[in-house]
């Protein structure tokens, strides 16, 4: 169980780094105002660089969400009330971020920012870009709070857990502690009016033999 849930937080982690990278072009479409054409070319040129990387990049970053996936799954197939409620939202989390970047971010990032018009800083940004690019920071931001959802999910199944872990070892220290109270009261006390008198008859009974 601690295995799976290292994995999850790691991947989740992992993946929530790799959001927060484009930072640097979201922070100038969504924090600045007013947005400026200046903005939006130079986040339009970032998403560029991105859609004209290596292929290499985006199978690793599929193994890696392919990972986390699974071993969400796997963890919420256990069955137990923990799982299914911590890990019942941290799959559909999950899947939103997924199912976001499928069905949005990428064939956005692909079909508009794969080639840029000739252009300088100071001129006019195209409308067609413009959405396309507030779009983009958009579901950045999505992905990220539902990431960070993840993560605070898992932290809770952690806390509940320890907690249950808690309630168990004191509830077993009192199991034992109770045992120990009725062995004790079934033990007979010894007291010295019963002693002396007997020892007192086998002191007589040697001394007439």
């Amino acid at each position: 169980m601690g295995v799976r849930s290292s994995i999850v937080v790691c991947v989740t982690s992992f993946l929530l780094g790799a959001l927060f990278t484009h930072w640097i072009a979201d922070s100038l479409t969504l924090w600045k105002s007013p947005v400026t054409d200046e903005h939006l070319w130079t986040a339009a040129s970032y998403y560029s660089i991105i859609a004209k990387g290596p292929s290499e990049i985006l199978y690793f970053l599929s193994a890696v969400v392919l990972l986390g996936g699974v071993t969400i799954l796997w963890s919420l197939g256990d069955g137990q009330a923990g799982n299914l409620m911590f890990d019942g939202g941290s799959i559909f989390l999950f899947c939103t971020t997924v199912g976001m970047y499928l069905y949005s971010v990428l064939p956005n990032l692909f079909s508009q920012f794969t080639t840029l018009p000739p252009h300088q800083l100071k001129d006019p940004f195209p409308r067609t870009l413009r959405g396309a690019t507030l779009e983009l920071a958009s579901s950045n931001l999505i992905c990220s709070v539902a990431l960070t959802g993840i993560l605070a999910l898992q932290a809770g199944r952690f806390w509940a857990e320890s907690a249950d872990e808690d309630d168990e070892e004191t509830a077993n220290v009192s199991e034992v502690e109770d045992k120990g109270v009725r062995s004790r009261g079934k033990t007979p006390d010894v007291h010295d009016d019963v002693v002396k008198p007997l020892l007192q008859q086998q002191v007589q009974t040697t001394s007439t033999s």
